[in-house]
């Protein structure tokens, strides 16, 4: 399917029954029709941070202790995956112009703790979000999914509280009307 490509954003329709990705936003980093997809999802900050999670160099007086974890998604919840904007990072991928996933982590505490890399260009998550191969082809085809093509960039630019609802406000029609849809309808 064409609109699925790296750096494109899915958004879960708003009756969606799986609390996993209820009223998500999900980046998608790495996207084939014959190996599957891997994504983080966006607008789930957690209370820890990853001072909480591991231990770093300096301990608490680092500077990237204190930022703040995001659930990446339901898979491998033990694992951490981070995305930024600095292609000078050894082993980064780009998603898309300006985003970059991974890297040499050793290498980004180190632009953390010199001011080269800021909260406001960095997120980190545990868990990914992943599908097989066809699967997520078919979960779009269901309509589960709202495909947002190239638009990686929103990743630093929304708040996460509001971001499922203003990327929906953002691609306009019907969409726009989507965005006000109940967390549940039958309170209304």
């Amino acid at each position: 399917m064409s609109s699925l490509t790296n750096g494109s954003l899915l958004i879960s329709q708003p009756f969606l029954g799986d609390p996993n990705f209820e009223r998500s936003v999900v980046l998608l980093c790495r996207h084939s029709d014959d190996d599957g997809s891997f994504g983080l999802m966006l607008n789930r900050p957690t209370t820890v941070t990853l001072g909480d999670a591991m231990s770093l160099p300096d301990g608490d007086e680092h500077p990237a202790a204190k930022l703040v974890l995001h659930v990446g998604g339901p898979v491998q919840p033990d694992t951490l995956h981070y995305l930024h904007r600095r292609p000078d990072i050894p082993g980064a991928e780009p998603i898309s112009q300006d985003v970059y996933w991974g890297g040499d982590f050793e290498v980004l505490l180190g632009l953390v703790a010199s001011g080269g890399l800021t909260e406001n260009d960095l997120r980190l998550y545990v868990g990914y979000s992943g599908w097989t191969a066809g699967q997520l082809a078919g979960e779009v085809q269901e309509n589960t999914w709202i495909v947002h093509p190239n638009a990686a960039g929103k990743v630093f630019t929304l708040t996460t509280d509001a971001f499922w609802q203003a990327i929906l406000r953002e691609k306009g029609g019907r969409y726009r009307v989507l965005s006000n849809y109940p967390v549940d309808p039958r309170l209304n």
